[in-house]
């Protein structure tokens, strides 16, 4: 069987935030296959179900961002899957808006939620397809850029990549994520250079503003 982790904040409002495409990702495969995440165990929201001739558990950590792996420990710990069964899906601001990133395994790159988990799991073996969500443009800081709703055309970019990304799980789910990965895993046009640089930021600066928002305290290791 499998588990599909979406990551993202619970809350109304982060609902529509770049930083919760996995959750809304998670929605769209739960629409696909009528299956409904309303169970609450494991530090998440989850439903069972089946993609694929396969059994499913698609599950949302109610444990903030920051905080994912307790959530994904649990999860691993009750359904007894292998390295290669736990999916999950998450934002990514080091790669272009509307793009895909799948691997088989990896660093956590600069994702808390995701250093979270591989710290909790103390492996990092497992698949994870990574959304694009860009850089912040202009004046907007980091946190303001994961933490708000895309527009327009940003955001009928962000659902492309988001039904992109169910489809690359579907495959996954079903033994072809090689096929996963050459179908999404396309190279962006290189963009013309811009007059004046750009400062590059990190994830960092989100950190601070999860765990202001983090209200779940671990009651156990």
């Amino acid at each position: 069987m499998y588990i599909v982790l979406g990551l993202g904040n619970p809350g109304r409002e982060y609902q529509n935030t770049r930083h919760n495409v996995g959750f809304m990702t998670l929605d769209l495969l739960a629409d696909r296959y009528d299956i409904n995440i309303c169970r609450q165990n494991f530090r998440s929201v989850f439903g069972e179900g089946r993609i694929g001739g396969q059994r499913v558990v698609l599950a949302k950590p109610d444990t903030y961002m920051n905080n994912s792996g307790w959530a994904a420990r649990d999860l691993i710990n009750w359904y007894k899957c292998e390295n290669s069964e736990l999916i999950v899906i998450y934002d990514d601001i080091d790669i272009p808006i509307g793009t895909l990133r799948i691997r088989e395994g990896g660093s956590s790159g600069t994702h808390n939620g995701m250093r979270s988990i591989i710290y909790q799991l103390g492996f990092d073996d497992f698949p994870r397809v990574r959304v694009g969500i860009g850089q912040p443009g202009g004046q907007r800081n980091l946190v303001s850029h994961v933490l708000g709703a895309p527009e327009g055309e940003e955001r009928d970019l962000l659902l492309g990549a988001m039904n992109n990304a169910a489809d690359a799980v579907e495959l996954i789910v079903r033994g072809e994520i090689k096929e996963a990965q050459a179908r999404f895993n396309k190279k962006p046009k290189k963009e013309k250079k811009k007059p004046e640089k750009e400062e590059t930021v990190s994830e960092t600066a989100v950190s601070e503003h999860d765990a202001a928002k983090e209200v779940k305290e671990e009651k156990h290791e």
